[in-house]
């Protein structure tokens, strides 16, 4: 996840700032959020918040399809044109989405990738963990007893 924001330019030395940036391999990523300080902390709260509400969520996975504009957009998460609006525009000052004029029209796509490889990491720990919880329960049932065939009619 890259942190774009003037709180963290400020206070941050480019040197520890979290990013990913395999173009950049001289960028030293962060191993332990105790290396942030209070204002950087405050801004990835900030950024997970923003994650946080499933109608973002749900913009997030339309655009994961390509360029929208509000109005498609609207329409695949079935809201209305102004709540997807705020929605992305909540997003947009976060640096997850970016917007760009075709003519009278705006369109939305996914500004930063690393949102993909989040919402995979945490989409992948709440499988494990449903699977895990399913066979749990599957010790503490009674496996289903077979019906001789010849009591089926």
């Amino acid at each position: 996840m890259q942190i774009r924001n003037s709180v963290i330019d400020r206070f941050l030395p480019s040197s520890v700032r979290l990013r990913i940036d395999p173009l950049h391999p001289t960028c030293l990523p962060m191993n332990a959020l105790t290396d942030l300080p209070p204002a950087a902390l405050d801004h990835v709260a900030q950024y997970f918040r923003t994650l946080s509400e499933p109608t973002r969520l749900r913009i997030l996975n339309v655009l994961g399809t390509g360029e929208l504009s509000v109005g498609e957009i609207a329409q695949q998460v079935d809201s209305s044109d102004a709540n997807v609006s705020r929605h992305l525009a909540q997003m947009a000052r976060h640096g997850l989405v970016a917007r760009e004029h075709h003519g009278t029209s705006v369109y939305y796509r996914i500004a930063d990738p690393a949102v993909h490889d989040l919402c995979n990491l945490v989409c992948g720990s709440i499988a494990r963990r449903f699977d895990a919880a399913a066979v749990a329960r599957a010790a503490f049932t009674a496996p289903a007893r077979k019906v001789p065939a010849s009591r089926k009619k």
